[in-house]
């Protein structure tokens, strides 16, 4: 087992589960015989899946399990009451609570029979099988192209869309991959020393060390903002999905506004968590929610290999920001300083430390990142083709990310078949209704989208004004970069436009492009100070 893979395997807790639960529906009629045997034929194609962890004082490492039962892994349920999709949050919540049985293999389907007239897939693995790109691609390369494909053969070709929402997001950091991964010795060295004295951290953050002040920073960065979603959990789950939103008006929308998708699905996220808020009568003025984002990091091509291949970046949600072109504002300026940070590879690098530290110092050093942050929150793109399991075609696919220390909520974003769709996993002692935040999901995008709409027409404005410059971030400068003269800045003329018939969609202002050699930290500690 690799040294990443053994850190997820021990962030296990009583509380937080380290299980990736999903939900695939298929339309009926569904052969359940026929669907018990697919699943059994092409899951069991890879090795990992009939082995089972065994764990030594020297580290752990997968064997044949060989007591090996299908039986055990695959079982049919029936959902109990009106058997709709208020029973189904209640069985996968409860699901997300339990642990798997590590004397097997550390996975299980359920599959829901006589579910809305065909069946609901319910599958569970534990994070240090994989990560959950790979147990996405894994789910849909047991799918077919057609609905007659043979048992052995057929099986769709999943690629995730490099253009899509979620994917090349953070492409530039994946170059900086490598000096994470030869550097894991070091920054485990250079994490106990930032234990030891949180005082050096300055020193690192003024010195222009770009993987170093990284780690300081992920490390002793400021908590994000008090809010009911943050608390000690009490292991209960609750579980809640979206209905659809169209992509390619996601899309639309996102090119009016001259801004990527990935910008609007975080802008609507917290608007979201803002709406909740103030329904419970908190206060959100200048509130920022912390998210811990998983961020691929695997070569293209090799999607169905398992194991864990990513690296952890924080993302901060203005959620004090009532106005939704304000806050989209925000999110895009954020997203664009995140795209040149070397969080990713940072984390990758120091999980594979984690892996040969004591456990103890595993999950101090976690809990210090964890503390600092209210969600984990993943953007999985998938294909936008149908796609059929034993003949029934695949009509939605959902999955919600465990989360670990003492975190309280999981935000999952994914997108199938031409849709979107939000999933939201919470513990009952911080926000017993997940469904309420769920239902502002698509609303949120709508006020995006009556914005493109209620934009006055070219003829009737005539000249557009140039949209205001969002405000530049104070940077540090990195001591490479000390005697580097700075470049005058060239004031772009305002073009007169002509009045055209077309509505002038006014996009949202350009990030101002950060600094490749200073890094994140400073950014992000000086937006802190600035006001929502």
């Amino acid at each position: 087992m690799s040294p990443v893979d053994t850190a997820w395997l021990r962030m296990d807790r009583s509380v937080n589960r380290m299980v990736i639960v999903g939900v695939m529906k298929l339309h009926g009629p569904v052969d359940l015989d026929r669907l018990a045997r697919t699943l059994s034929v092409r899951l069991l194609a890879y090795p990992r899946f009939h082995q089972r962890v065994e764990t030594s004082s020297t580290g752990s490492w997968w064997v044949d399990d060989t007591h090996f039962d299908i039986a055990r892994h695959i079982k049919r349920v029936r959902l109990p009451g009106a058997a709709g999709k208020v029973e189904l949050e209640a069985f996968v919540a409860e699901l997300c609570s339990q642990p798997l049985d590590p004397t097997h293999p550390l996975w299980q389907f359920h599959i829901i029979e006589d579910y809305e007239g065909g069946v609901a897939l319910v599958p569970r693995f534990h994070h240090a099988i994989a990560d959950g790109m790979a147990l996405v691609a894994v789910l849909l390369s047991m799918t077919d192209e057609t609905p007659d494909a043979p048992l052995h053969g057929g099986e769709a070709d999943f690629r995730p869309d490099r253009d899509a929402h979620g994917h090349g997001l953070f492409a530039p950091m994946a170059k900086a991959l490598d000096r994470g991964v030869q550097a894991s010795g070091e920054l485990w060295r250079l994490a106990l020393k930032l234990l030891a004295r949180p005082g050096s951290a300055a020193k690192l953050l003024q010195g222009g060390v770009a993987v170093a002040s990284e780690l300081a920073y992920l490390l002793l960065m400021p908590s994000d903002s008090q809010t009911r979603f943050k608390g000690a959990p009490c292991g209960s789950k609750r579980v809640a999905w979206s209905v659809p939103l169209a992509l390619p008006e996601v899309k639309a929308i996102s090119r009016a506004l001259d801004c990527s998708v990935n910008d609007m699905l975080l802008t609507s996220v917290a608007g979201a968590l803002r709406g909740y808020l103030e329904d419970k009568g908190d206060p959100t003025v200048g509130v920022e929610v912390r998210a811990l984002v998983p961020l691929n990091l695997r070569p293209p091509g090799s999607e169905h290999e398992l194991g864990n291949y990513f690296g952890i970046v924080a993302v901060e949600l203005p959620v004090g920001i009532a106005d939704p072109i304000h806050r989209l504002r925000e999110v895009r300026r954020r997203m664009a300083e995140l795209k040149q940070s070397y969080e990713a590879p940072v984390t990758f690098g120091l999980f594979a430390a984690l892996g040969f530290a004591p456990k103890l110092a595993q999950d101090r050093l976690f809990d210090m990142l964890l503390s600092r942050a209210t969600a984990v929150m993943t953007n999985v793109p998938g294909p936008q083709h149908a796609l059929y399991l034993a003949g029934a075609r695949l009509e939605e696919i959902m999955f919600w990310v465990p989360q670990s220390g003492d975190i309280g909520m999981g935000v999952s974003i994914l997108s199938f078949g031409g849709n979107v769709q939000f999933g939201l996993v919470t513990d009952a002692a911080m926000v017993p209704d997940p469904e309420a935040i769920i239902a502002r999901f698509n609303p949120e995008f709508e006020q995006l989208l009556y914005h493109v709409l209620m934009e006055p027409w070219g003829e009737d404005e005539g000249e557009q004004p140039e949209p205001e410059p969002a405000p530049k971030p104070k940077r540090r400068k990195a001591v490479v970069n000390k005697a580097a003269p700075k470049k005058a800045l060239e004031k772009k003329p305002v073009v007169k436009k002509a009045a055209s018939k077309k509505p002038a969609i006014t996009p949202v202002p350009a990030a101002p492009k950060p600094s490749k050699t200073t890094g994140r930290a400073s950014n992000a500690r000086t937006r802190a100070k600035q006001p929502a």
